[in-house]
């Protein structure tokens, strides 16, 4: 039985080039749907992050299946590029790797998740 830490390499392989946080806005600014994955508490205490969609992990698969009708408007096109965020980047790999089965085709994750984007707004300057 492999365990979470083989589970989580083998959906990393699976998923697109992970996007390091300096690289963000340029998926925003190139199409890329950012989803926001982290729950309210961890929103509450951290912020936002700006530009995103947030949506909760317990319906991510029905907002962003383009089949479902209880999709995302925006989720039309099982080719657009979807960005996953989670708070340090571990569940997001999971997300992610679980939207490839379900058909999307450029799917990937933030590495670091929430917690690198917000470093980096913070100290921009330090790379």
């Amino acid at each position: 039985m492999p365990g979470i830490n083989e589970v989580l390499a083998a959906a990393r392989e699976r998923i697109a080039p992970r996007l390091a946080a300096d690289q963000l806005d340029a998926a925003v600014a190139a199409g890329a749907l950012v989803v926001d994955t982290r729950p309210a508490s961890l929103r509450e205490r951290d912020g936002a992050l700006a530009g995103a969609v947030v949506i909760e992990r317990n319906v991510l698969e029905w907002r962003l299946d383009p089949t479902c009708p209880h999709r995302l408007e925006q989720m039309d096109d099982p080719h657009r590029r979807v960005v996953i965020v989670c708070d340090e980047g571990y569940a997001s790999s999971l997300a992610a790797a679980g939207l490839l089965d379900l058909g999307l085709t450029d799917v990937t994750d933030l590495e670091g998740g929430y917690q690198a984007w917000r470093a980096l707004q913070v100290a921009p300057n330090s790379s």
